[in-house]
């Protein structure tokens, strides 16, 4: 058959007779026949006339052999053909976010050096073929966000060197194959959330130690109880059991202790620590050592006979010792009285002499002590008990409680090192975004307390609020405005499973850059302490209904730190990775978009970050520089310049320098807006001010918003 196709291209191909391209190029132009759309021409080059295809689009050799096939997102329209596994040394396909239907070609597979297969956001369909464990190598499997159902094939157990596997929203059922924890050993992402998933979590599990980030079996139909091995498992991560159908006592015992209850909802069945609904005597498991009461050394035992009957020893305590007990509490009480006696005469009463803190001192004779009194509506209470387990308001119009947030739905919005946020609707309609930080860690909850008082001080239009919060020593809790239409990052490039995309005009984009800039101002120049927010990025930039920009996460890495987790940025200085770390270790080398807006962090940094430990507010403003760069160009903070990487700011120079047309930098999505082309120009000309190299030479954020103001000024005359 594919003897059969490649006779075909011969014969129908004018240049046929006289094309020296390859085997390898007559099976990829067999590819590019199966693509019925191709809006973006991403396989224009894809020419028979070549002799190989290591020039095209989206295709990389090694030895004029093809390694690679990268072109996501790039809206191709068709099914992916068998003839892709005669590719003997295909390494990487990155095909994620297109329109691919059909199923997965068995055939596929006979590439047995395949690494990585990426192929989340597409529409394809069906089950998965057996063969999969005849990919020795494959590190990489990406399949969420498509249509597949049937089973998990047996075989991917078989995937020794598999690090990632996401199979999460599509429509798999039945159980999880036998074997997988101790097969699958060198796993470090878990991802099968939101199928139809049953059968019960395996125990091996629990043996993958080099698990990562979260392990997630959310939004399945998974039963039974929750196996005690789970909390093998490392301790930092977190594992994601919500909305099953799981029953029993909750194991606490490693990864699964001090774990909050936003793990665990949506499973009625479900008891005992951390949830509030305790376990009864009848509850399956409820008798496990995990439940079983602690008992003193010299608890009373009963005594049995050998016939089962109680022995005379144990008929309970002597009338001696009753006694005995009830003389030592009295002696305890008198003890407990003379002691309370004692401290009070020490302290003096509180006069009506007070100063206006509310404290008093007596100035009394030689030898009197200086005392103070807390007037009895000085209001203590939280800073002064740890303990405290109540949503604390930072805003006199928050009217709801603890229990209502608990009972309100909840819907995951997003997952990072520094917890989930989940969108929680209220009984009455009112609308929340909580971050959860994480449990556990350090207890450092005064200085928590003092951070969190200040950022929910902050009043801005374009500043997320933060209304209320929660701690406890097992549970940390944030709550703010929730803001309805995503980030700046999926408005601007879109996200795996949208449905459509509607790219922003050049207005939107004006109006979201200034709304930025008076964030920020605000920040630097009015907020209490003339803040620094160091993380400023798209997927920071929330927008409202009207498209208002609203920069969020200001102080989380500082708060996730205090609460005891492991933030992957921080407020005040952003942790930046080494170049080579900045993909995916699972992605494949020569895909930049396989990058997580996580990963992206770096190229938003500025470059004396690394050198200086006091942060700076003109690294905001590189940040800003950036984002404004990506928003006029439609680009990621790192392009693909052939197999090597460049990012943005000095891509932007790079096309300067070249005097290259506005045409060639301008997003494709604004070419509707011509007519704002000096407009355009004047936000680049600011944006390589806001980036330049010296942070001397970088205006401040209220220039900035100045020099907008003005242009808007101008562009309406």
């Amino acid at each position: 058959m594919f003897f059969l196709i490649l006779l075909v291209f011969v014969l129908c191909n004018s240049n046929g007779l006289v094309s020296s391209l390859n085997t390898e190029g007559f099976t990829l132009l067999s590819f590019k026949q199966s693509i019925y759309e191709d809006p973006e021409g991403s396989l224009r080059n894809w020419n028979s006339s070549d002799e190989t295809p290591c020039s095209w689009n989206g295709v990389t050799c090694k030895e004029q052999k093809v390694v690679s096939i990268s072109i996501p997102k790039k809206k191709l329209y068709g099914f992916l053909p068998s003839s892709l596994g005669s590719l003997s040394d295909l390494r990487h396909v990155n095909l994620r976010n297109n329109r691919f239907f059909g199923s997965l070609p068995t055939e596929l597979f006979q590439a047995l050096g395949l690494q990585s297969l990426v192929l989340y956001g597409n529409a394809l369909s069906g089950s998965l073929p057996n063969e999969f464990g005849k990919l020795k190598y494959l590190q990489s499997l990406d399949l969420s966000q498509n249509f597949f159902n049937g089973s998990i094939p047996t075989s991917i157990v078989q995937c020794k060197r598999l690090r990632t596997l996401d199979l999460s929203q599509n429509n798999f059922t039945g159980s999880l194959p036998d074997g997988v924890g101790t097969g699958l050993v060198s796993l470090e992402r878990l991802d099968l959330s939101f199928n139809k998933l049953n059968g019960s979590i395996p125990s091996d599990i629990g043996n993958l130690s080099s698990l990562q980030g979260t392990v997630d079996f959310s939004h399945n139909h998974f039963t039974g109880s929750i196996p005690a091995s789970l909390g093998n498992l490392p301790e930092k991560v977190y594992i994601d059991l919500t909305y099953n159908n799981l029953i029993g006592p909750i194991p606490q015992n490693g990864a699964l202790m001090n774990r909050g209850p936003t793990a665990f909802i949506g499973n009625p069945g479900l008891c005992g620590p951390p949830l509030k609904n305790p376990c009864s005597s009848n509850t399956p498991g409820a008798s496990s050592p995990s439940s079983i009461p602690f008992l003193p050394n010299n608890y009373p035992s009963q005594d049995l006979d050998n016939n089962g009957g109680r022995t005379g020893k144990g008929r309970g305590l002597s009338k001696g010792a009753v006694i005995a007990i009830i003389v030592s509490d009295i002696l305890g009480i008198c003890l407990v009285g003379l002691l309370f006696s004692y401290c009070y005469s020490r302290v003096c009463a509180c006069s009506k002499n007070k100063d206006e803190s509310g404290y008093v001192f007596d100035k009394g004779g030689k030898g009197r002590q200086e005392c103070l009194c807390f007037r009895k509506d000085e209001s203590e209470t939280l800073s002064e008990n740890v303990e405290q387990y109540d949503l604390v308001p930072l805003d006199t119009q928050v009217a709801f409680d603890l229990d209502e947030l608990l009972k309100a739905s909840a819907f995951v919005l997003g997952k990072s090192g520094i917890g989930i946020v989940y969108k929680v609707v209220l009984e009455d309609g009112l609308t929340l975004a909580v971050r959860r930080l994480g449990e556990g860690g350090s207890q450092r909850f005064k200085e928590f307390q003092t951070e969190v008082e200040a950022i929910g001080k902050l009043r801005h239009p374009n500043i997320v609020t933060l209304r209320a919060y929660y701690w406890s020593v097992d549970e940390k809790l944030l709550i703010y405005d929730y803001i309805p239409n995503g980030s700046l990052a999926t408005a601007l490039h879109g996200k795996p499973g949208m449905v459509s995309f509607t790219p922003l005009s050049w207005s939107i984009r004006l109006k979201i850059i200034k709304g930025i800039a008076k964030g920020l101002v605000y920040l630097h120049e009015f907020s209490p302490k003339k803040y620094v927010h160091g993380d400023i990025k798209p997927s920071n930039i929330l927008l409202g209904h009207d498209m208002e920009p609203h920069i969020s996460d200001f102080g989380l890495g500082r708060l996730a730190n205090i609460a005891g987790g492991s933030p992957t940025v921080q407020s005040t200085r952003v942790a930046a990775e080494k170049p080579q770390e900045r993909q995916q270790k699972s992605a494949p080398s020569s895909e930049v978009a396989t990058v997580s807006s996580t990963n992206l962090g770096s190229y938003y940094q500025a470059p004396e970050a690394l050198k200086v430990i006091k942060p700076s507010q003109k690294w905001d403003v590189y940040s800003y520089g950036v984002i404004l760069l990506e928003m006029i160009t439609g680009r990621f903070p790192v392009v693909q310049m052939g197999t090597s990487e460049m990012d943005l700011v000095q891509w932007i120079q790079l096309c300067i320098e070249e005097q290259k047309p506005l045409a060639d930098v301008l997003d494709p999505y604004l070419a509707p807006d011509v007519d704002k082309e000096e407009e355009i120009i004047a936000v680049l000309k600011i944006a390589m001010a806001c980036v330049h190299s010296s942070s001397e030479r970088r205006p401040t954020m209220r220039h900035v918003s100045e020099a907008l103001s003005r242009l808007a000024v101008s562009s309406s005359d």
